[in-house]
């Protein structure tokens, strides 16, 4: 049997993805774990819940590209690609357009410049601070003890909204326990912590023209692609499974290396 499926493989640093595509790009498979401390167990793991998904063996990829924080973990990965390169493929696979990409990680951020054709123009990323990433909204809801799946309620559910001081994460926890403790509306707090991380993207590089979300905290939390585009003054788009765009990049590559 002469294989003919792809494999991305996303090690983020909270979360491990995978997507499996056909040769047409069609999707087959598409998983998303945990990450842990043990990179190469969970790219293991992911391309094992993959393949399982899609009903195939290992025989059947014709080749692996692995991105991410933990890309160089992957053994059986044939090819290596940034974090940039995959999210950039990813998008324009769904919108083949001048664009310009947001994408929210675990641990940094990233706007990317798009042209028509998917070329990079530019890029920036914020990896010298956690504060604006997903790694500073888990660490606000530890803090605060709430679950992370109850963060985008809460914040869709404020009638207020507080204002953080700090860039900081450490000064930013103080803070928000002091107004915790103060009385403030937990909500109301949730939802400023949101505008602080829309703040920080927005602070990072320009925006111009359609705006794409990608990255687990918009998947987890849509209301930060609404608060984005309350601060663009225009509609801000989700990237479909946005959390596995880096993935399917990934994988969309392999597929092209092999068949171009």
């Amino acid at each position: 049997m002469t294989p003919s499926l792809y494999l991305g493989i996303d090690i983020g640093s909270t979360t491990a993805k995978a997507v499996l595509v056909d040769r047409e790009g069609e999707v087959r498979a598409r998983v998303v774990q945990r990450s842990g401390y043990d990179f190469a167990a969970a790219a293991t793991a992911v391309r094992g819940a993959a393949l399982s998904a899609a009903g195939v063996g290992p025989e059947s990829v014709a080749m692996v590209v692995s991105t991410g924080y933990g890309r160089r973990n992957v053994a059986f990965a044939e090819q290596q690609r940034t974090e940039i390169l995959c999210h950039a493929r990813g998008v324009h696979h769904f919108y083949p357009e001048a664009l310009t990409v947001v994408d929210i990680g675990g641990q940094d951020n990233k706007v990317i410049h798009l042209g028509a054709c998917g070329e990079r123009l530019g890029f920036t990323m914020n990896r010298k601070c956690a504060a604006g990433t997903g790694a500073f909204i888990e660490e606000i809801a530890y803090r605060l003890d709430l679950p992370l799946a109850e963060l985008n309620r809460l914040a869709e559910s404020a009638e207020g909204e507080v204002t953080i001081g700090s860039f900081c994460t450490v000064f930013s926890c103080t803070e928000i326990l002091g107004m915790a403790r103060r009385g403030v509306p937990i909500a109301d707090i949730i939802k400023g912590v949101f505008r602080s991380v829309v703040k920080r993207v927005a602070e990072m590089d320009a925006l111009d023209g359609k705006v794409v979300m990608t990255g687990g905290v918009v998947d987890h939390n849509p209301i930060v692609a609404v608060m984005l585009g309350e601060a663009l003054g225009r509609p801000v788009v989700i990237a479909p499974h946005p959390q596995a765009v880096g993935a399917l990049g990934a994988a969309l590559i392999a597929r092209d290396l092999m068949l171009n």
